[in-house]
C-alpha cells in the first residue's frame, strides 16, 4: 500500500517557522519544539503515516486546534521534524573537518553520522527532500559537510557533487536496511532463519537452471552463504563508500 499523500507545505511559511522561535509558548502552554518532539516520537515508533495533527494533539493531551496556532498543517510539521532530527548531527560546524585522515576521514565520519540518523529515524525515507525547506539545522549540516572539501582544488559544483555522491549512497543503503528490518518484523523471521528456510529449495531449482544462470547462481549462492541474507547493508555501506572515496581521491589528485 502506498503511503498517504500529505498536502504540500507552503515553502515561505515553512521557512518562517523553521527559522523562528521554537521555545516561545502559546496561550495553551504549547511550543513548536514540544509539538515537533512529540511528532518525531510518533514517527519513530509507528512511521510517518501515523503522524497527524490529531494524533500529536492526543499525545500532548490538548485540542487539535491548539496545534494549528503554532503549525499550519502536517506538511509544515514534517519540514520541522526533518530539520530537527539533524540538530545534533555534529558537536559544532567544524567537527567533520577535525577528524583524522584529512578529507577522507571527514567524509567517512559524515557518512557514519548520517547513517546513524537514518537508522534511528527510518521515516526520513518517506520525506521528499529535493524541495525540502532549508532550515537552520540542514543549512548548518551542509556547511559542516562541505568544509572538509574546501581548498582541495575542486570547483564549488564538484564539492557539492562529491558530497551528494556520498550522501545518496548512505541514503540508498540505509533505505535497504530499513526495508530489511521491516520485512523481518512483518514475517517474524530473521534473515538467517529465512535463508535457512529457502536454501534447500533454492539450491534445487538453481541446479536445474545452472546452464542458464551460471554466474548469477554462483555469485548469488556465495553472497547468501556469506551473509546469510540477500544483502548486508553495513557491508554495502562500507564497500561502496570506499570505492566512492577512491574515485574522489583520483579527482583531487588530477588537480
Amino acid at each position: 500500500m502506498s503511503p498517504k499523500k500529505t498536502a504540500a507545505p507552503d515553502p515561505a511559511r515553512s521557512l518562517a517557522l523553521l527559522w523562528g522561535s521554537h521555545t516561545k509558548p502559546g496561550r495553551s502552554g504549547l511550543t513548536v519544539r514540544s509539538i515537533v518532539g512529540t511528532a518525531i516520537e510518533l514517527a519513530d515508533a509507528q512511521g510517518l503515516d501515523a503522524v497527524s495533527m490529531r494524533t500529536v494533539a492526543e499525545q500532548l493531551k490538548v485540542g487539535t486546534m491548539s496545534l494549528y496556532t503554532h503549525v499550519p498543517g502536517k506538511g509544515e510539521l514534517t519540514d520541522l521534524m526533518f530539520d530537527s532530527v539533524y540538530g545534533d548531527l555534529y558537536a559544532d560546524v567544524d567537527e567533520p573537518a577535525r577528524q583524522t585522515g584529512g578529507w577522507r576521514g571527514a567524509l567517512e565520519f559524515i557518512a557514519q553520522r548520517n547513517w546513524d540518523v537514518l537508522v534511528k529515524h527510518p521515516w526520513i525515507h518517506e520525506v521528499p527532500t529535493m524541495r525540502n525547506a532549508l532550515g537552520p539545522n540542514i543549512t548548518l549540516k551542509y556547511e559542516a559537510e562541505l568544509r572538509p572539501l574546501d581548498g582541495l582544488g575542486l570547483t564549488d559544483v564538484e564539492m557539492d557533487s562529491a558530497l551528494t555522491l556520498v550522501l545518496t549512497h548512505v541514503h540508498g543503503t540505509a533505505r535497504a536496511g530499513a526495508e530489511q528490518l521491516r520485512t523481518q518484523r512483518e514475517t517474524g523471521l530473521s534473515d538467517q532463519e529465512w535463508w535457512r528456510e529457502i536454501a534447500p529449495t533454492l539450491t534445487y531449482v538453481m541446479a536445474g537452471a545452472a546452464d542458464r544462470f551460471p554466474v548469477a547462481g554462483r555469485v548469488g549462492t556465495s553472497v547468501g552463504e556469506h551473509f546469510q541474507s540477500v544483502i548486508d547493508p553495513a557491508h554495502a555501506l562500507q564497500f561502496g563508500l570506499s570505492r566512492i572515496l577512491d574515485g574522489i581521491e583520483l579527482l583531487i589528485a588530477s588537480r
